[in-house]
């Protein structure tokens, strides 16, 4: 829980802002030069060789042992080198995900008194929001966003998932029963490559009863100067593992490799897939959380919608011993995952710098 009960100053609904016409972003959301996106690298087009991993989950039923363990490779690889991948026939229903996204989007289509019925604070940030952290004077980012928790059952409040649409609440319960069981066939995946039991990872999050899964859905609006502003700030994800559905016709996810931003292609259908900071911790630095970033467009608007699935928030998050070895001592030093977590709820996206701030002394 944050100490926070209100937001330091007023919210800024940037949805109203874009499509009241203005032709120059407010100073609260222009950032420091060094922090402001570069569009000759961002707009370029990337390499299919540079983009993310895209991993087939089919082939892990596959007849064939080689494609199962190619399969299995691939995505121990991309949890290693990269921190993302994209994933196809895995085995959500296209027909979920597009009626999803579409009530989403109108929901974020009504009008604003409608929206602000849902309005969030930080106590909690469940609900319709415009802002991460609560730094005063922070540089904001071009996004407002709906939180919602699915898990564990005594987070969840039914009362807080928007009613409008109607089919708002059915149709975003079933989406999330779904990816939760995205997640957990992940988990094990992650686990074997690890060289642990297939039930570690699900076990170290709290098991059944205390795993938490929530959602954040996303709206980047037109931004009339792109180039000044980010829709979301670098950060790795503090929690577990995050499943992402975004847009197709419009990219915007943008992943750290190295010293450069990858500007993702979202494919048809996909779901990406990033490590985050507890597994980063989990598997001591052997698996990656990488940070992201998100660009906003000057003609098009972008919806995407986040499932983080992470773990229990009382839970204490270390190493795993069977990876702490002479060689390869502990690097991070045990919190729990609340404790964590109350970092971004402070500061907002930063970078790196809370997992960073886990490492053990030599």
């Amino acid at each position: 829980m944050s100490r926070f009960e209100s937001w330091p100053e007023p919210i800024i609904r940037v949805q109203e802002l874009s499509e009241s016409g203005i032709k120059e972003i407010p100073k609260h959301f222009v950032k420091l030069l060094a922090d402001r996106p570069c569009f000759k690298e961002t707009t370029s087009h990337v390499k299919e060789e540079n983009n993310i991993p895209l991993i087939d989950l089919e082939n892990l039923n596959s007849t064939d042992e080689s494609i199962r363990h190619e399969t299995m490779e691939l995505i121990s690889t991309a949890c290693r080198d990269w921190g993302f991948f994209q994933v196809v026939n895995h085995g959500v229903s296209h027909e979920l995900m597009a009626n999803a996204r579409g009530v989403w989007r109108e929901f974020f289509q009504l009008p604003l008194e409608e929206k602000q019925k849902f309005a969030n604070s930080p106590v909690t940030y469940e609900g319709y929001g415009s802002r991460l952290g609560v730094e005063k004077g922070a540089k904001l980012d071009w996004c407002d966003y709906f939180f919602l928790h699915y898990l564990p059952e005594g987070l969840k409040d039914d009362d807080k998932w928007p009613s409008l649409p109607i089919s708002c609440r059915q149709t975003i319960a079933e989406y999330g029963q779904e990816v939760v069981k995205l997640c957990e066939k992940l988990l094990k995946i992650l686990s074997i490559n690890l060289g642990l039991n297939e039930d570690y990872l699900h076990q170290s999050y709290g098991g059944d009863r205390e795993i938490g899964a929530c959602l954040r859905v996303n709206i980047y609006p037109k931004c009339p100067q792109p180039d000044l502003t980010l829709g979301l700030s670098p950060h790795s994800d503090p929690g577990g593992l995050t499943v992402l559905l975004s847009d197709t016709n419009v990219a915007g996810l943008q992943v750290r490799r190295g010293d450069n931003w990858i500007t993702v292609k979202p494919v048809p259908n996909a779901f990406v897939v990033n490590i985050g900071d507890q597994i980063q911790v989990l598997s001591n630095g052997m698996y990656k959380s990488v940070e992201h970033r998100a660009i906003v467009n000057s003609v098009k608007e972008r919806v995407s919608m986040a499932l983080f699935y992470n773990p229990g928030g009382d839970i204490l998050i270390k190493p795993a011993d069977e990876l702490v070895t002479e060689d390869q001592p502990e690097i991070y030093s045990p919190t729990t995952f609340n404790k964590y977590r109350a970092f971004i709820r402070t500061r907002g996206p930063y970078g790196k710098s809370q997992v960073e701030s886990l490492k053990s002394p030599r």
